[in-house]
């Protein structure tokens, strides 16, 4: 373990926006070799801090994001766990909610914070978001209690001067600077003259677990959108996919269905077959209440579960962390019903 009176943070870039650099002939944008860094943010000299980086050769846009890139985060982080303090993810914003989830099921009793950020415009833009997300996702790392645990010791994303809890996030803006909003959980900091944390809602870690990395996943999962004249063909051929494992169901309302006796026996045949279905909501905010309604009440005795307020990347990522580690049927409903890493609030 390398001890130093100093902060340390480690920097991962990915790729995206934020380490972009227009070509000026075509006007194209291209990653930029990020060892650039302290060029393009000469301001990161004035921290005080070890900052040390590790660059995806090469880089990758988010939208070619997948698990085995989560798994290869995980073993950075692992194998650089005792050398810093904290780490700051930079990623494109398309995917950046997504990773954020998967990595708080997969870095379990993790107690350091990793930070994920990146920006709407390229860092070297005039206009750039990058740079205040950046400074502050660094500062935020790097931050201690006066006893030398860590601030906020989970998985988040800053963005646009708030730091959200990163399985509760969701992209919801492509044009503006304030791209994330966390709908079912507030703000876990806000950045403003001074960063203002929110202590009772941040996570309290014991630094006496050793951090348990997970690398193991299961993409046999898909997400049915319901819709009204949605057919009975479509959802057959879905829910009969080969090798299909879990099923994210997105349903009106507080977990809303159609009634169709078609319908409930297609849920009810297929979670006979051991396929997990978990109903969410289509809507942003709200929870899902199947006892509520009539029609939620057909879905719970079709053995469907509630995903409660999770966010779509959440239970996606969670169904792929659990599927991946061999667990039953049984123990994975079971795990998908309590939050494992404040994930969801049960009602």
């Amino acid at each position: 373990m390398i001890q130093s009176e100093y902060p340390s943070v480690l920097l991962i870039y990915t790729g995206g926006t934020i380490g972009m650099i227009e070509n000026p002939e075509t006007g194209a944008l291209e990653a930029f070799n990020f060892d650039q860094l302290q060029d393009n943010v000469p301001e990161l000299k004035r921290f005080n801090y070890r900052i040390s980086s590790y660059q995806f050769n090469p880089p990758i846009d988010s939208s070619d994001m997948e698990p085995a890139l989560w798994a290869k985060l995980v073993k950075i982080i692992k194998y650089n766990y005792d050398n810093f303090d904290g780490f700051v993810i930079l990623h494109g914003t398309d995917t950046m909610a997504y990773t954020a989830s998967a990595l708080s099921f997969m870095l379990e009793n993790l107690s350091k914070p990793v930070i994920l950020t990146g920006s709407q415009l390229p860092i070297g833009m005039l206009r750039t978001d990058g740079k205040e997300n950046l400074i502050t996702s660094i500062e935020i790392a790097a931050a201690k209690h006066p006893d030398g645990t860590a601030i906020v010791p989970e998985v988040c994303i800053f963005f646009e001067n708030h730091l959200l809890r990163g399985n509760r996030t969701t992209k919801i803006n492509a044009e503006n600077f304030n791209a994330f909003r966390s709908y079912n959980f507030p703000s876990l900091a806000t950045a403003g003259i001074h960063i203002k944390y929110e202590y009772d809602r941040i996570h309290k870690a014991d630094p006496n677990l050793p951090l348990k990395p997970h690398y193991l996943y299961d993409t046999n999962v898909i997400i049915l959108t319901l819709f009204p004249g949605i057919q009975e063909n479509m959802i057959s051929n879905i829910l009969h996919t080969p090798g299909l494992r879990a099923v994210v169901l997105k349903t009106y309302g507080s977990g809303n269905a159609p009634q169709k006796p078609w319908f409930i026996e297609l849920l009810r045949d297929a979670t006979s077959r051991g396929i997990i279905i978990v109903n969410i909501s289509q809507c942003s905010t709200g929870t899902v209440e199947m006892g509520r309604y009539e029609t939620g009440l057909h879905l719970l005795d079709a053995g469907v579960i509630s995903g409660y307020d999770s966010t779509v990347e959440s239970v996606l990522t969670k169904l792929m962390f659990l599927l991946g580690h061999g667990k039953s049927e049984r123990e994975i409903r079971y795990q998908m019903s309590i939050p494992v890493a404040g994930e969801f609030t049960k009602s």
